[in-house]
């Protein structure tokens, strides 16, 4: 008789985290940030020294969210943050290999975001506005990356992505650093969402 096929992964921080059911407690942050540093966007097709990572495009995300979304909640910006951090775990695939594998991929997706949502305080399933307002935010930094490292004409990502409306050169700038860079630059920013979660 075969042994069922392993469906945990054991994480630097010893914790041993579930991808069938993973639970909130087995999610540390240090894991994300790490995995995330390590991850490439799109397949690692991109110009520069360094791979752009997913920990480089969520603090992008976030901070074009903020921008659109001036008077947001920390707790919404911090869920803008995490958008991706299921990929600590899985990886970042591209569009095009997501609708290869299908809904399977989704629904992995969707319930480690919820326990990673569980963990940080955020509801586990976030209001319908927000989520619309994060993908804004992420489909302006697609664009970004698209046109400045990955390759894309600006009429290609405009028919991929949108045309971004957002042109503040601070918000919208692209770093290319070292994963041990991103990696604090990604757990700063937790921190200082997570204090700002606090009760005075």
């Amino acid at each position: 008789m075969s042994r069922p096929a392993r469906a945990w992964q054991r994480m630097l921080s010893g914790r041993r985290l579930d991808l069938i059911d993973p639970s909130p407690l087995d999610i540390e942050i240090e894991d994300i940030a790490h995995g995330l540093a390590f991850v490439a966007r799109w397949n690692g097709q991109t110009t520069g020294e360094y791979p752009y990572s997913v920990a480089e495009h969520s603090l992008l995300v976030e901070a074009v969210f903020a921008a659109l979304a001036p008077r947001s909640e920390p707790r919404w910006r911090l869920a803008a943050l995490l958008h991706d951090a299921p990929e600590y775990v899985i990886g970042d695939m591209i569009s095009p290999v997501k609708a290869a594998v299908g809904p399977d991929y989704a629904a992995l997706d969707a319930r480690l975001a919820a326990a990673v949502h569980l963990r940080f305080g955020l509801p586990a399933e976030l209001p319908r506005s927000v989520k619309m307002q994060i993908k804004r935010a992420d489909r302006i930094s697609a664009w970004l990356e698209a046109t400045r490292i990955a390759g894309f004409s600006e009429a290609e990502a405009d028919r991929f992505f949108g045309k971004p409306k957002i042109t503040d050169p601070v918000t919208t700038r692209l770093h290319l650093r070292p994963p041990s860079e991103v990696k604090a630059a990604f757990l700063a920013r937790h921190a200082t969402l997570m204090r700002a979660l606090a009760p005075a």
